[in-house]
């Protein structure tokens, strides 16, 4: 396996080549385009369908979501354009799933999309790292992601910081979480409902469209968003064919079977026990995983 890691190409990624095949994966897994998620997803990808595979990520160690010009996507397909590859998916979950939409929903290049536990509208844009005891802080007039210089509409938090940080701590104990912010995001819709500029425009995407979430996903309300653009799509014209694999069980790691045991190969159930609802429903949990494994190999 080559790796070449990008940073003069208009994007920051690491593209993992496979001899003979014209098809690939863009794959935005994890917070670092060669962290352990990243790699675990290329050898899951590689070992499965035997494609390319382009990790992305914002920058080097930068774990937060501020004005990514969705142009990098189209940044990276041209690099693996020049290289014979004319077939492409595109693949995220959680804020890189509402990326993964996004970037879909402008470039027809793309045939397939993958969003697992993803939004239905564009994020306010957030930082990561250390701030008066917190972790993560909402931006100032930032979204996660900008196009032609400007940054997309969004959705604004509830709360600024330290406010914002100290909800989502509080929401985590109280329901024996990793992290939790659902009633955060319930929050900031009631006090801003959403408007159509805000939307992600899933009507434009092209080819298989496969939306993937659980109801006890205590990040954000994923099958609710996922009910949402269903139901966008019902009644806009489009082109692209909707599986939508909604479960009741699953956390917000709702990543096939396959991928988690490259993740944990010693104890594929310690993501979704991170989770209380992992932990008090680890077998239904499993099962929704070895579906997922099933229905996405078969969709690529």
């Amino acid at each position: 396996m080559i790796k070449i890691k990008l940073t003069d190409k208009g994007f920051y990624g690491c593209f993992w080549p496979v001899e003979g095949s014209s098809c690939a994966m863009i794959a935005m897994i994890g917070d670092d385009c060669e962290d352990h998620l990243a790699k675990a997803a290329v050898k899951w990808f590689q070992k499965n369908f035997k494609i390319n595979v382009m990790t992305l990520s914002p920058e080097h160690k930068n774990y937060g979501h501020s004005n990514i010009p969705v142009e990098r996507i189209g940044a990276a397909m041209d690099y693996m354009k020049a290289r014979g590859i004319d077939k492409f998916g595109i693949a995220g979950a959680s804020t890189t799933g509402m990326f993964s939409l996004v970037a879909a929903s402008y470039y027809p290049e793309i045939t397939l999309t993958i969003a697992m536990s993803a939004s239905d509208f564009v994020m306010e844009g957030f930082h990561r790292g250390k701030r008066d005891g917190y972790v993560e802080w909402p931006g100032e007039g930032e979204s996660t992601l900008s196009w032609q210089g400007k940054p997309l509409p969004y959705l604004p938090y509830a709360y600024r910081h330290p406010e914002y940080g100290r909800r989502i701590k509080e929401e985590a104990k109280e329901g024996g979480d990793m992290a939790a912010a659902r009633k955060m995001f319930d929050e900031s819709e009631r006090l801003h409902p959403l408007r159509e500029e805000e939307k992600i425009k899933v009507e434009n995407i092209k080819g298989r469209l496969l939306l993937i979430g659980a109801e006890d996903d205590v990040l954000w309300d994923t099958v609710r968003y996922m009910r949402r653009m269903e139901e966008r799509l019902s009644r806009l014209p489009h082109d692209c064919e909707l599986e939508m694999l909604a479960y009741e069980h699953g956390t917000h790691f709702v990543f096939p079977e396959g991928l988690i045991r490259e993740i944990l190969p010693l104890g594929g159930d310690l993501m979704t026990r991170l989770f209380k609802a992992g932990r008090d429903f680890p077998r239904e949990c499993k099962a929704t995983r070895i579906d997922i494994e099933k229905k996405v190999t078969g969709a690529i």
